[in-house]
């Protein structure tokens, strides 16, 4: 009997074992078999669904949404992991922009207990690796100048300035090795300055999202320490790419594309080094920016347009599925927030299928290759396409300019790097461009990337990477093109106008989204009323004339429509009314 009662209590204490580690990652097993500790993160099932973000209008009102959805579903599952933790004392961070909790230096017997949680999907590995964020061709001393910077030039910026849209109005954000917000070319436009009182605010401005030295660092002698209460660089790499974006000092160094917009910074890499955990404090920081120490989340505070010129390796973990997709999922949930998500695509050209890094190869990151000054394709710059998840997708989605790119670095000084990296931040601020000149698109994501990519000049030739030699459009080398800041405005102004106060009520598209048909029900007190539709290129799909009663009902065929968002205007005698439905 008690051989028989031994077996029967030791099936389910061998069915648990088993299960613990079928959870677990194979590098965590590794190290615990070792008796050793790992840094892992606490993957949950249940994911928050943001699908319907879609359905809400506005920037701030898709952020807080979203924002919303995402803490209500961390609260409700978390709680028992974040007991097991406390009780064994360990160092933890909880995360909302995807549901999971960084944690520090488990152990076996804390990994078993966490595993065992019928609501924790899997351990993920949380490690760190150096990253050689530029190509190997060292960057080129810079003189000083008195013009605008060549990829400015490139891209049209200087034409929609003349316009009278550099940016203003908008903010945009980077994650990256940090930024020296006291260079004279970043410090009048970091959005946590005000030039009238000489005060800083970094509240909701700035995160440091480094907790800790990386052990694969030789010493502990971080410029900037941890957790930094205001924005510093401890390399150069971060502060290069802001100054692409925004930076002006107002004296001959225009090197920013949007010098009219504001910046807001987050730091995910320690000296290079980054991990998983880092790059997701970020994501988090810019869904819903909070005070300096990561409290009192403000999703009205987001930026409406972010840059990402890292990549996570596989040293770092991203062969483990479960780490690739909560950086894609991260990702989706900053998209479906309203924010642009805009990711180098990598230097490791110039082979096809060279763009396999997260976060540049999924689906919902807008990736961006690299020219040189003569709009020909930077050797450097990765091809697709993506074969690490089957899907064999296009990327780049654009090209802009990313050789000998001149730009801020620290300590007041200017240099000319090289690396998609450098491309990635014209792009950013072609969309703050954008913004300006269009702001009822703010949080519209898919319609910003349709206009960018219909607009980008179309370029081909390289090699044959499943896409003809590069006669496709879009392609694997360039994908739609180099981008285009005028095209991109025009065509902007063409789909939406600036709505006034006047007299539409209750405009609504049912259903939205639509297959077949859609209708739209308003009630006003305007007639007559005109009704356009056009496509996110810019092209008139529908247009009727109307006038009816108080309340009234527009049918409109959608059979023949290509799945997309389209834009809708409502003309009347003294009001102009803009929205957007979406056909699926």
């Amino acid at each position: 009997m008690r051989v028989l009662l031994f077996l029967l209590l030791s099936v389910p204490v061998l069915a648990q074992t088993n299960n613990w580690r079928a959870k677990t990652a194979p590098e965590l097993l590794a190290a615990f078999d070792r008796n050793r500790t790992a840094d892992l993160l606490v993957v949950f099932r249940q994911q928050a669904d943001v699908a319907d973000a879609r359905y809400v209008r506005g920037k701030n009102e898709k952020a807080q949404w979203v924002f919303d959805k995402l803490q209500q579903t961390a609260q409700s599952t978390q709680s028992k992991a974040l007991h097991i933790l406390r009780q064994h004392n360990a160092a933890a961070n909880s995360l909302f922009v995807v549901n999971a909790i960084a944690v520090k230096e488990a152990d076996a017997a804390l990994a078993q207990t966490l595993a065992a949680l019928p609501e924790v999907a899997r351990l993920s590995p949380d490690p760190w690796i150096e990253l050689d964020l530029l190509p190997q061709d060292a960057p080129q001393p810079a003189v000083g100048r008195n013009a605008v910077e060549w990829g400015i030039d490139r891209i049209n910026a200087p034409a929609v300035w003349a316009m009278g849209y550099t940016g203003q109005g908008v903010t945009v954000g980077g994650a990256d090795t940090g930024y020296d917000w006291v260079h004279p070319a970043l410090k009048p436009h970091y959005r946590g300055w005000d030039s009238l009182t000489n005060t800083a605010n970094h509240t909701y401005n700035w995160f440091d999202g480094v907790f800790d030295k990386s052990p694969l660092n030789a010493d502990s002698l971080n410029p900037c320490g941890f957790r930094s209460p205001q924005p510093c660089d401890d390399g150069s790499h971060g502060t290069h790419t802001m100054g692409t974006m925004a930076g002006d000092d107002g004296l001959g160094n225009q090197i920013g594309v949007a010098p009219g917009a504001q910046w807001i910074g987050c730091r995910n890499m320690e000296r290079n080094w980054g991990r998983p955990s880092t790059y997701l404090n970020c994501f988090e920081f810019f869904l819903a920016p909070t005070d300096v120490d990561g409290n009192n989340p403000k999703p009205d505070r987001a930026p409406q347009v972010i840059n990402n010129s890292w990549y996570c390796s596989e040293d770092e973990g991203c062969t483990d599925v479960g780490v690739n997709d909560l950086l894609r999922l991260a990702v989706a949930n900053l998209k479906a927030s309203g924010v642009f998500v805009v990711v180098s695509n990598g230097n490791f050209g110039s082979s096809c299928e060279t763009a396999n890094f997260p976060p540049a190869y999924f689906e919902e990151s807008f990736s961006v290759g690299s020219i040189r000054i003569n709009d020909t394709i930077s050797g450097f710059s990765s091809r697709g396409p993506i074969t690490i998840d089957s899907s064999y997708r296009v990327k780049p989605n654009v090209s802009a300019p990313g050789s000998n790119v001149r730009s801020s670095v620290p300590n007041g000084g200017y240099n000319s790097f090289s690396g998609t990296s450098m491309a990635g931040p014209h792009v950013v601020g072609l969309v703050a461009l954008v913004l300006s000149a269009a702001p009822e698109l703010a949080g519209e994501v898919e319609v910003l990337e349709n206009i960018i990519e219909q607009t980008a000049r179309p370029k081909f030739d390289g090699p044959d990477c499943t896409d003809n030699n590069a006669d496709n459009l879009p392609n694997n080398t360039y994908g739609f093109g180099i981008v285009d800041a005028l095209a991109a405005v025009l065509r902007a102004q063409q789909v939406v106008a600036v709505r006034e106060p006047g007299s539409f009520l209750n405009v609504r598209w049912t259903p939205n989204p639509a297959t077949s048909y859609t209708e739209m029900r308003m009630e006003q007190l305007e007639w007559p009323v005109s009704l356009q539709i056009f496509n996110a290129q810019g092209m008139l799909m529908y247009h009727n004339n109307a006038t009816a009663l108080p309340t009234a009902i527009i049918r409109i065929e959608l059979s023949n429509w290509p799945s997309g968002t389209y834009f809708y205007r409502l003309q009347g005698t003294r009001t102009t009314q803009t929205g957007t439905f979406v056909k699926s």
